[in-house]
């Protein structure tokens, strides 16, 4: 067989056209398109109608040029923008950021990743500059990872630069929860998935979250006895939420990061 095809070969030197294809008819298509083709020899060593589309790497009647004349081309993205403010005030809301296009996939290259991500927040302070954090029932908890991108003056005008971090971590037993949170996969929500019914979760008061005047987070369950079911939701999916009861107060969180979270 190898034989034959460098006989061919040497035939299309002799007349010219033998081996047309892609590059010759200058043809390359996106997706499956019956009209993108040549008449030449196929990547599987038949001679007749051989095509340039996208689709004919996976039905197997390429050109034999097709490579070579429709090189595949990867999406190409930019950096992701800076995080937007959050959409409200003094409720859970979402931040987003986006990225654009530089490059659009060609001839079965890898497609586009996605180009928005949306995340919950939550202004502590009005656009007036009034603390809002006080009406904030039930807890709104998100990722521990949250903490390291917050900061506490942008977030809470209440809290001036000299003021003592006076933090401190609330852990608690998980009671129930909705299935929503199971099923969460989106990249900056995913840690909900982690949230389990009778694991005991920590959940760091930090400002800006901690109300500058009680120095308390809203929702801490701190004035409870342990027996009283109390209520969380999580920032990103309102329908993730569930109930938890008061382990204790101590001063710093030591649970796995899967289960540590933050009061926003």
């Amino acid at each position: 067989m190898r034989t034959l095809w460098m006989a061919l070969c040497a035939l299309a030197r002799l007349w010219p056209g033998t081996l047309a294809g892609c590059a010759d008819a200058g043809r390359c298509c996106p997706g499956r398109d019956p009209a993108c083709f040549a008449h030449g020899w196929r990547q599987d060593r038949v001679y007749g109608t051989c095509f340039c589309d996208q689709a004919c790497s996976l039905t197997g009647d390429c050109c034999f040029d097709y490579a070579r004349a429709c090189p595949a081309r990867p999406c190409i993205v930019g950096e992701w923008s800076p995080w937007s403010g959050c959409a409200d005030q003094c409720r859970p809301t979402a931040r987003v950021r986006r990225r654009t296009v530089r490059q659009e996939p060609r001839n079965g290259g890898e497609p586009c990743p996605a180009l928005e991500e949306r995340a919950g927040c939550l202004e502590y302070a009005t656009h007036q500059g009034q603390d809002c954090g006080h009406a904030f029932v039930p807890a709104f908890i998100t990722t521990s990872a949250f903490n390291k991108q917050r900061t506490r003056q942008a977030a809470s005008p209440q809290w001036s630069t000299d003021t003592e971090d006076a933090g401190y971590c609330m852990e608690f037993k998980t009671e129930s929860l909705t299935h929503h949170c199971a099923t969460e996969n989106r990249p900056l929500t995913r840690w909900m998935q982690y949230l389990r019914e009778g694991y005991t979760v920590c959940v760091d008061c930090q400002p800006p979250a901690m109300n500058s005047a009680s120095l308390r987070c809203s929702g801490d369950g701190l004035d409870s006895d342990g027996n009283q079911t109390l209520h969380w939701q999580a920032i990103g999916n309102p329908r993730c939420q569930g109930t938890w009861k008061k382990v204790r107060r101590v001063e710093q969180c030591s649970c796995p990061a899967v289960h540590s979270f933050i009061f926003i």
